[in-house]
């Protein structure tokens, strides 16, 4: 895998890249990195040019100091691409991610060769009702001397992660360190965007990828089917929100698979 930067509208974007062919650009889930996807790329990476990119704010890229918004994030997922020359690209995107493509195949359609969106779910007005009526944050926590807020971190995501994995969560609060003072502005970005009023736009050939076990997204599969003409869906057995790096095997063959489908060029 290799590392690199490109310079862009909001300043260093920091990705990483496996393989060689038609290019994928993968986006992670708020608050992860690149490496959420660091066990799938090799293996997309066998069939593909595979690009797995920190969202401006996260990782190693630089952060914007406006508020942030999918709009954004989408912007510095095409600004990536016009920096790497990549004209035209398949876009897969994990909960946050998958909304960022969704916007930038809304956005650039014809630069989009196909698009998978993993556990995404559907923004509408009746969900930002919901969210406005006081629904508790998924990762904002207070900082405090004694590090409470690390174990806050850990307890907040507990519940959708596997048991026997802790890895995995170890792999998430490392990312969510990175960005503590900001850590919930992704989800936020999300439940502000008006999706009902975007997803019409998508023309892009699209895969709806979602762990049998992700209560928060499975329920919004029905809802996406409707709203992109020509989608299909397709259920990872065994795994949940965290299906990208918990099962990385079940989730780049479903990509490689929908890439087989895909046009060329």
């Amino acid at each position: 895998m290799r590392h690199g930067f490109a310079d862009t509208r909001f300043g260093q974007v920091h990705y990483v890249e496996d393989g060689a062919g038609e290019p994928v650009l993968l986006l992670h889930q708020t608050p992860r990195s690149w490496d959420e996807y660091r066990d799938v790329l090799p293996l997309v990476g066998r069939s593909a040019r595979a690009i797995a990119m920190d969202t401006p704010g996260f990782g190693m890229s630089a952060r914007p100091a406006e508020p942030w918004s999918i709009e954004l994030f989408a912007r510095g997922a095409v600004d990536l691409c016009d920096a790497l020359g990549l004209d035209r690209v398949t876009l897969v995107g994990h909960h946050t991610g998958a909304v960022i493509a969704s916007e930038v195949a809304a956005s650039v359609p014809d630069r989009v060769a196909g698009l998978v969106v993993s556990g995404m779910p559907f923004v509408d007005a009746a969900r930002r009702e919901r969210v406005a009526s006081g629904r508790p944050p998924i990762d904002a926590v207070t900082r405090r001397d004694d590090g409470a807020h690390l174990r806050a971190l850990w307890d907040n995501r507990a519940p959708y992660y596997p048991a026997d994995r802790p890895d995995l969560l170890e792999r998430l609060v490392r990312d969510a360190l990175g960005v503590i003072d900001r850590v919930e502005e992704g989800h936020e970005a999300v439940n502000r965007y008006r999706m009902e009023d975007r997803i019409g736009a998508v023309t892009a050939p699209t895969l709806v990828l979602c762990g049998e076990l992700d209560t928060f997204s499975l329920p919004d599969v029905d809802a996406i089917l409707d709203a992109i003409p020509g989608a299909v869906a397709e259920t990872l057995p065994g795994t949940g929100v965290p299906s990208v790096d918990h099962r990385p095997e079940l989730f780049a063959d479903a990509v490689l698979r929908f890439l087989r489908r895909v046009p060329a060029g």
